[in-house]
């Protein structure tokens, strides 16, 4: 399948080290260690850094998928392209779609009201200021559109420069604080809890998987990578190996010097990875931990804006959900302008509706509940794509894996599976316990999130499957490298 060239992406505009931080700053590790990691203390308390551990080599099964693919398509639609092209009737990929659809909506949460939830724990002077997280949600989204709109190189310039300080500052801090810890330092944290703690570390491992989400997001940029079918796979290995070289000693690090016997009060302190960098490495690493966790957020919401403009672009091109407006490219920038800004005006509209009725805090925790069941389910979309895709076709060339195409894939989906259901099960379990407004949000959002798949994706993909075969049989088709090929 052949591209309109006057509608096309750059081609060859990045290599590896654009696609690699393309990836990771959608993890956005400093964030992770200043915020996200309470979710694991809470329930993992001691063994934490093992449950990180776990995560991130469970979430390494994930990546399996989207590191075989990309080997033989380059395709900005990403999961969406794979799986649309795992069968002859693409019925895979308006599930896929859709399914991400619904993270797309609920994830950018997490940097236009995540921002105002570190900063606020920061400071309570500042969080008692009325919609004030109005002002710095406002100023993210422009950011977050502005930089992307210009062009692929340099947003993923700025997110490989900042983020490899960001990654360097976690590495040193880590093991700088391990040092002065000193005979402080303990084998206990990967140790495998036993009796009534393993039931919580194992869903301290379930929250930390989603930690890691994003990692495979290379792939959106896939079209304008310089070797695409070589340096994708490539940027999600070192990608994924950076994102366990930041977090995992950092969550040790954290963990320990805190201290292990008060380390249940850890996730109900405020940005206690701040305090820890205060307490061992002073005013300096302490101002370093908030400007580069300020920073997580903004090249987080960069690479996202990256990542889902490019597959509503790749859909729309393909005819599937989107107009054909959504799938128009900047004359100039060539990038998929349109896309970007009737997303964001969702979703920043979605965001402030939540934000004023829950507050930024509360809001950005509900609505990515309902990002995490989606977001699994795409990768478990994923996983059975490669399957068929595995049987389809490269049983024929000699090609397939009982291993890399059939087991692991299988494996992470079952993991996902029980992802979905312990979030599901959790919400409900809270709200029947303790039937507060707030509660009630999350048990309405976990709901909505699973009858968003269910129902929602279900229903388009039988309307494309009955009444628009044709536009399935061609989704997904297009390959980047094959059209250089073609046109040169």
């Amino acid at each position: 399948m052949k591209s309109n060239s006057e509608n096309s992406l750059k081609k060859n505009e990045v290599g590896t080290m654009a696609g690699i931080f393309q990836s990771l700053s959608y993890v956005g590790p400093a964030a992770d260690v200043a915020i996200l990691l309470l979710g694991t203390v809470e329930f993992a308390l001691v063994a934490s850094p093992l449950a990180i551990i776990v995560a991130w080599l469970s979430y390494g099964l994930f990546m399996i998928m989207p590191y075989e693919f990309s080997k033989y398509k380059a395709n900005a639609g990403s999961y969406y392209a794979y799986a649309a092209g795992s069968t002859k009737n693409g019925v895979f990929g308006p599930m896929a779609l859709f399914s991400w659809m619904g993270e797309n909506f609920t994830g950018q949460a997490f940097g236009i009201l995540g921002l105002s939830a570190f900063v606020f724990a920061i400071s309570t002077y500042i969080s008692k200021i009325p919609y004030l997280w109005v002002v710095f949600a406002v100023i993210i989204t422009l950011y977050m559109f502005i930089l992307p709109y210009l062009g692929i190189k340099i947003s993923t310039n700025y997110m490989a420069i900042t983020g490899l300080m960001e990654v360097l500052l976690l590495i040193v801090g880590s093991f700088f604080i391990i040092i002065r810890l000193g005979s402080a330092n303990s084998l206990r944290p990967f140790y495998l809890p036993t009796g009534g703690a393993l039931g919580g570390f194992f869903f301290g491992v379930i929250f930390s998987i989603v930690d890691f989400t994003g990692l495979g997001t290379v792939t959106t940029i896939s079209e304008e990578m310089k070797n695409s079918k070589r340096n994708v796979k490539k940027s999600i290995l070192i990608a994924w190996l950076l994102a366990g070289l930041a977090l995992i000693p950092a969550t040790y690090a954290l963990v320990v010097g805190w201290g292990l016997p008060s380390i249940a009060s850890f996730a109900v302190s405020p940005d206690p990875g701040l305090l820890v960098f205060y307490k061992f490495m002073g005013p300096v690493g302490f101002v370093l931990l908030i400007i580069f966790t300020v920073n997580s957020y903004f090249s987080y919401a960069v690479s996202k804006t990256n990542a889902v403009s490019r597959i509503w672009y790749s859909a729309a091109r393909d005819k599937v959900i989107f107009p054909k407006y959504i799938g128009q490219l900047h004359k100039v920038h060539k990038t998929p302008g349109n896309a970007m800004l009737v997303w964001l005006a969702i979703s920043f509209v979605l965001d402030l509706i939540m934000g004023v009725i829950f507050g930024p805090v509360n809001a950005a925790l509900i609505l990515l509940t309902m990002t995490g069941i989606c977001i699994v389910t795409v990768h478990i979309i994923g996983n059975t794509s490669l399957t068929f895709f595995s049987h389809n076709t490269l049983k024929k060339t000699g090609e397939s894996n009982l291993l890399y195409h059939y087991i692991a894939p299988t494996i992470a989906s079952i993991v996902g599976l029980v992802i979905i259901y312990f979030t599901i099960e959790t919400n409900v379990v809270d709200y029947i316990a303790a039937p507060t407004m707030l509660n009630l949000a999350f048990f309405i959002i976990s709901i909505i999130g699973f009858l968003w798949i269910v129902v929602g994706a279900v229903a388009v993909t039988l309307y494309y499957k009955f009444r628009h075969p044709e536009t399935l049989e061609n989704a997904g088709n297009y390959d980047a490298e094959v059209d250089i090929e073609e046109n040169s």
